[in-house]
């Protein structure tokens, strides 16, 4: 097997493995009330005073229609709550509640060990070109999802 087909390899079964652990490793039996994508939705409302709909539906890359049935879901599991803007009563923001926190922070720990695992054994110098290399992918996935 050439190097390149070596790489393409590892990024194929890559992301398989990723999402498949993650499913695994996000959704305990704490969390087993909500989906991977659900926690992916709490992960784009984020920390602090929340987001309104449509930021929350362009970080997650859908239509706020598609947000809408997923974000009522978390609202009745007590992930999220809806809070309407003082300044103008028509936007509507969402924050995370304490049960939305401790879910978040959940998941932030399982990107930071995997994210760890990654660098582990690496010198400052072959993280540099693991960056280079992630970045790389992503203008790829960026510029071929702008086609």
């Amino acid at each position: 097997m050439t190097t390149f087909e070596k790489i393409n390899d590892v990024l194929v079964h890559l992301f398989q493995e990723i999402w498949e652990l993650e499913e695994k490793a996000i959704i305990t039996e704490e969390f087993k009330d909500i989906t991977n994508n659900d926690m992916h939705i709490i992960e784009a409302v984020g920390l602090g005073e929340g987001n309104n709909m449509t930021t929350i539906a362009k970080k997650m890359k859908i239509t706020v229609g598609s947000l809408t049935t997923s974000m009522n879901s978390l609202v009745k599991k007590h992930y999220v709550e809806r809070n309407r803007s003082e300044e103008d009563r028509r936007i509507v923001n969402i924050t995370l509640t304490e049960k939305g926190i401790k879910a978040y922070k959940h998941h932030e720990e399982f990107h930071e060990k995997m994210s760890q695992a990654a660098i582990s054994e690496m010198s400052e110098d072959e993280v540099k070109v693991l960056l280079k290399s992630l970045n790389n992918l992503s203008k790829f996935f960026h510029s071929y999802d702008n086609e």
